[in-house]
């Protein structure tokens, strides 16, 4: 069975940071300087950004492409950075 485009981006971003992608566990990335919480479909930005909001680790959203838009207005004044999915920084934290 072929993995969704999440699972990809996630599994991905984990190796890129030397961390775990924890697929059912919480949020999706857990590293010593940073949470990340990946996101592929507008309408689970908002699920996402509740996820890691509480965080008192630095915070991130990955998403995908086409997603840049929606998350980086999403996640406007909440102190939540946006990566894009090869996790490059596009609004720091």
């Amino acid at each position: 069975m072929a993995k969704s485009r999440h699972d990809q981006i996630a599994e991905n971003l984990a190796k890129e940071f030397g961390a775990e992608y924890k697929r059912y566990q919480g949020i999706d990335i857990v590293t010593k300087k940073r949470v990340i919480e990946v996101e592929t479909a507008m309408e689970g930005i908002y699920q996402g950004i509740n996820q890691i909001k509480r965080s008192p680790k630095p915070r991130y959203m990955a998403v995908d492409d086409k997603n840049i838009q929606n998350a980086l207005e999403a996640t406007e004044g909440t102190g939540i950075g946006v990566m894009d999915e090869n996790g490059r920084i596009l609004k720091k934290s």
